[in-house]
């Protein structure tokens, strides 16, 4: 009998093309939902709870804050850092003092315990360490004890002690 059969060879190439479609299928189906799970926390889960995760949620922290997104900044404050300033105070301060436009690049990040990751960033050649924690399903900033006591002075006192220290950009 021959092998080289037209048939043979039609049902051969039928068989390939089946088990690639199959293969590219079952590669390509969406992944589970399930915490932790990167598509999860895209859909409005919780975000993973893993170093990767921190990091990812701090360069988009200091993304927001380098394209003058304040608000959005904000917003990925964690409890005690949103009670310390109001969303307005923190725009108004930071309209008025920050360095927009200048990127901040994470460099390393390092886990700390199950609920907290130190990160550092750089912004032209200053580097300096945040932490973020694990807090209702998402990583948040925790602002510094410094920018917690400045925060708590209001915007317009915010602004004019860092005017004072030569902190603030625009002066």
């Amino acid at each position: 009998m021959d092998t080289r059969h037209p048939i043979r060879r039609l049902g051969a190439l039928t068989l390939t093309l089946a088990a690639t479609i199959t293969f590219a299928a079952a590669c390509s189906e969406e992944p589970e939902k399930t915490p932790g799970n990167a598509a999860a926390a895209g859909a409005g889960g919780p975000e993973p709870k893993t170093l990767d995760g921190a990091r990812a949620a701090a360069q988009t922290v200091f993304d927001r804050f380098s394209g003058g997104d304040f608000a959005g900044a904000w917003e990925m404050y964690t409890s005690a850092g949103k009670q310390s300033i109001s969303k307005d105070d923190y725009i108004k301060l930071n309209t008025a003092c920050s360095r927009k436009g200048l990127a901040i690049q994470l460099t390393s990040a390092r886990l700390e315990g199950a609920d907290k990751a130190i990160v550092i960033a750089k912004q032209l050649v200053a580097a300096q360490s945040y932490t973020m924690v694990y807090e209702t399903d998402a990583w948040k900033l925790e602002p510094a004890k410094e920018g917690l006591a400045l925060y708590k002075l209001g915007a317009a006192k915010a602004i004019a002690a860092q005017k004072k220290a030569g902190t603030c950009a625009s002066a």
